[in-house]
């Protein structure tokens, strides 16, 4: 297979010579299971998450048969630990099988191994309570120790036929024929058939194997002796002709094309993917007669088009919705009209919405529904990740190798491009008010920003209609990281489905509605980027033409915060000429932003009008109080936001100083209102577009 990818790895000894010269070595190839490896999906540089992608790869695959070696080392890990659990999400009517192969050698490093230093009589009974029937395989003699795995493989596989059998042909409810999933725990020696002592310290079986178990070659010719006796002792000689072309006896017993590990189309999901049936998002809008008068959930108009997204695509089964225990929480329901959440355990009648055929995935583990979400992404499908903002967090490791992965593999001509990887973050920094500080962090989009911008995109739909326009790009999309932040409780609406699809088109725009300044140059541009952000950036334009009925104000939105950048940054970046048209070369600008101010900073640094823009966002101030009371806190608000005006536009400030007195009034007023009925004031909480 590396041949047919790579022609010029000849299979004989030049092409040998070329393959250990570019191993690990500067313009070759990586030394993990990198993308440029024909049927890797999983590098392993960042342990954790071998089990989770492999129950993600199996999930829709009845056909398909996964095998995945854990190290003990691994095993330590919080997102392997808790993985263990795949079997009570994997239902052998419908899916493939994951074989965890759990290899003991009993070293990490440089310290031993929990598992590895528990008796068998321990891992058999901690694997029986999760579900898991354990073959022990163990021996330090490779010939036996091969015969036995051979052997424990086939009880294994005849076990597993069985039991999908008896799932897929059985009367009986599935859950009756449900058996404990057979394992393979393994042990042998760390750094088994290397050196058994270097420098007369124990190497084999030993923490001293990791890695490099002999080095200084160069100056060491004891060293350079103790790597020809280890290389001599696998007897090539005996599995390769003169010309270094490996035996034809030999090469007759692997696999033929796609039966090849290295061939395997699952482990190129690309070739295996199929565009979603989509309904027609357009359906699901909302009625916007008047901008900022009707009031809906972004999120349950969004659920009604997830619904349908998932019926549409029930017999080709490869949609998904995964999320941490909060698939309602995030007003997202309605998709249990077309699916129920998976649950393989035993099922109580006061449970509602589980069955053994759910499509949509529950584990209160960002870590599990993140890998199950790249594994089924990997292997040629589609999801949606739902999930608190603030949580989000726990997977940004996991983001970043996935990115890599995305990055690197959009480089290599024989990977096929696979579905996006697609977050809806909701719950969001400005509605957790009665969460508090815990649950209030917008900081994912800080650390998506740092990746690729052929990669990643990052979409703020101010509304219902927004949103639907934003999420059915997603889907449709492939190789990015795209992240939507939206909220879920009642909101103000502001464009009819017409304006939302032409406004989410160019990713930015002037609202004329909103808008004074037609015609004529802007005192001041205010802009925003979020919900909670364009609500606010509008009261206080409503308050400032109230006071100044003259004042020439351009209103911003962005709903596709990559806009900002500069086009010789990133592929959706407005030019220099395009900002300059929209924000002006000289006039103040007032932002306000969803998440923390300074990145709208990083992102404008390089443009014309950057001096004269002020950004007001989150600055980690935050508690359990009313949802005004969050932006009143981070000097988000109206009368915040009215008043940098005030202090930015020259004509305004000699006849501005009552109006700053009534802001500043309006604060106190706010404040004490708050304490007294712990709700916003009705001025705030009732306030519509008036104009």
């Amino acid at each position: 297979t590396y041949t047919e990818l790579y022609p010029n790895i000849t299979q004989d000894e030049s092409g040998m010579q070329k393959l250990f010269k570019q191993f690990s070595f500067p313009g070759g190839i990586p030394s993990h299971d990198a993308p440029e490896t024909p049927g890797s999906i999983h590098e392993g540089g960042e342990l954790g998450y071998s089990l989770s992608h492999a129950a993600g790869a199996a999930f829709d695959n009845p056909d398909l048969f996964v095998c995945c070696v854990v190290g003990d080392g691994e095993a330590e890990t919080g997102p392997l630990a808790t993985s263990w659990h795949i079997n009570k999400f994997l239902n052998p009517a419908r899916d493939g099988v994951v074989l965890p192969i759990l290899h003991l050698n009993g070293y990490k490093i440089a310290n031993p191994t929990v598992l590895g230093r528990m008796s068998d009589e321990q891992l058999e009974q901690f694997f029986h309570g999760y579900g898991w029937k354990p073959y022990f395989v163990e021996g330090s003699d490779p010939d036996p120790a091969h015969q036995l795995m051979a052997g424990t493989l086939d009880t294994i596989v005849a076990e597993i036929k069985k039991m999908q059998r008896q799932a897929r042909e059985s009367q009986k409810p599935v859950d009756e024929a449900l058996q404990p999933w057979p394992m393979i725990v393994m042990r042998t020696p760390k750094g088994w058939t290397g050196p058994k002592f270097v420098d007369g310290k124990q190497v084999e079986g030993t923490w001293r194997a990791h890695q490099v178990p002999v080095s200084d070659l160069q100056t060491k010719p004891e060293h350079l002796k103790i790597l020809e006796d280890w290389m001599r002792s696998y007897r090539a000689e005996e599995l390769f002709d003169a010309g270094g072309t490996f035996r034809e006896d030999l090469r007759a017993l692997a696999p033929i094309g796609e039966r090849r590990m290295g061939a395997n189309p699952h482990a190129n999901g690309g070739i295996l993917r199929r565009d979603l049936v989509m309904p027609d998002f357009r359906d699901y809008a909302v009625e916007v007669s008047k901008p900022g008068t009707a009031t809906f959930e972004a999120t349950r108009v969004f659920g009604g088009f997830l619904r349908d997204v998932m019926k549409l695509n029930l017999e080709a089964k490869n949609f998904r919705l995964f999320g941490p225990d909060e698939t309602a929480s995030n007003r997202l329901e309605q998709v249990y009209e077309a699916s129920d959440k998976l649950w393989m355990e035993p099922l109580l009648k006061v449970d509602e919405d589980l069955s053994r055929d759910g499509r949509v995935l529950e584990m209160l583990s960002e870590h599990m529904c993140q890998g199950w979400l790249e594994g089924y992404l990997l292997t040629g499908r589609h999801g949606f990740f739902s999930c608190y903002e603030a949580f989000i967090h726990i997977i940004d490791s996991m983001f970043n190798q996935h990115a890599k992965w995305l990055k690197v593999t959009r480089g290599i001509e024989w990977r096929r491009p696979i579905s996006s990887l697609n977050y809806l973050l909701t719950s969001h920094v400005w509605r957790q008010d009665h969460n508090g500080f815990t649950h209030q962090d917008p900081g994912f989009i800080d650390h998506v920003v740092n990746k690729k911008a052929d990669v990643v995109r990052v979409y703020l739909p101010p509304d219902a209609n927004t949103l639907l326009s934003v999420g059915d790009h997603c889907l449709r999309s492939r190789h990015y990281v795209n992240v939507i932040v939206a909220g879920k409780q009642p909101a103000l609406q502001y464009l009819s489905m017409e304006r939302a699809i032409e406004h989410c088109t160019t990713g930015i725009g002037i609202w004329d509605w909103a808008s004074t300044d037609k015609d004529a140059e802007p005192d001041v541009v205010m802009a925003c980027a979020g919900d909670v952000p364009t609500l606010e950036a509008l009261a206080a334009t409503d308050l400032l033409r109230q006071h100044f009925p003259d004042i020439k104000i351009r209103f911003i939105n962005v709903v596709d915060l990559m806009t900002i950048q500069p086009s010789t940054e990133h592929p959706h970046g407005l030019t220099d000429h395009d900002f300059d048209s929209l924000f002006t070369k000289d006039k103040p600008v007032i932002f306000a932003y969803h998440g923390y101010p300074w990145l709208i900073h990083r992102l404008t640094y390089r443009r014309t009008n950057h001096d004269n823009l002020h950004v007001r966002g989150y600055k980690e101030e935050g508690t359990t109080t009313t949802p005004f009371d969050m932006t009143v806190l981070n000097e988000l608000d109206r009368f915040h936001l009215a008043g940098d005006v005030m202090d930015r536009v020259p004509r305004l400030q000699p006849i501005g100083g009552h109006f700053k007195q009534y802001l500043r009034n309006m604060l106190v007023r706010h404040k004490q209102y708050i304490h007294e009925h712990g709700e916003d004031m009705p001025e705030i909480r009732d306030w519509t577009w008036p104009y």
